[in-house]
């Protein structure tokens, strides 16, 4: 593929990667991922939840209520992978089932852009 075909595939949401974040910042290598791919969504789950058990007070784990605070993690989630897996706002959007001023919305509700933020800086200012 030449540099201009890359270029054209690539789209916007190019430098949103969960995985490129998490290594850049020390929290996940090649080896970890390969592990933890072996791993299913309810193991992964569960792990983080019996991890984090270790400083819980009353039942929260992080000072907020479990049960209630799933729909809002899982959503945030759902949607850092939407962006990181399309090449626009606009294909996630459609992977998601949303209208574009939804998934504004939800970009905006859940900060998504700021979550990735520093990746895109470091990205442009490398060219």
């Amino acid at each position: 593929m030449n540099l201009e075909n890359k270029k054209r595939s690539a789209g916007r949401n190019q430098y949103y990667s969960i995985s490129n974040k998490l290594r850049k910042n020390g929290k996940s290598s090649e080896e970890f991922e390969i592990i933890f791919n072996n791993l299913s969504l309810e193991e992964v789950i569960g792990l983080k939840l019996e991890l984090a058990s270790k400083s819980a007070f009353n039942g929260k784990l992080y000072g907020v209520p479990l049960w209630y605070s799933i729909p809002t993690i899982v959503k945030d989630a759902v949607l850092k992978y939407a962006l990181s897996a399309t090449r626009s706002k606009r294909e996630a959007a459609r992977f998601l089932g949303l209208n574009e001023l939804a998934m504004k919305k939800n970009i905006n509700r859940y900060k998504i852009d700021s979550y990735f933020e520093k990746e895109v800086d470091k990205e442009d200012e490398s060219k």
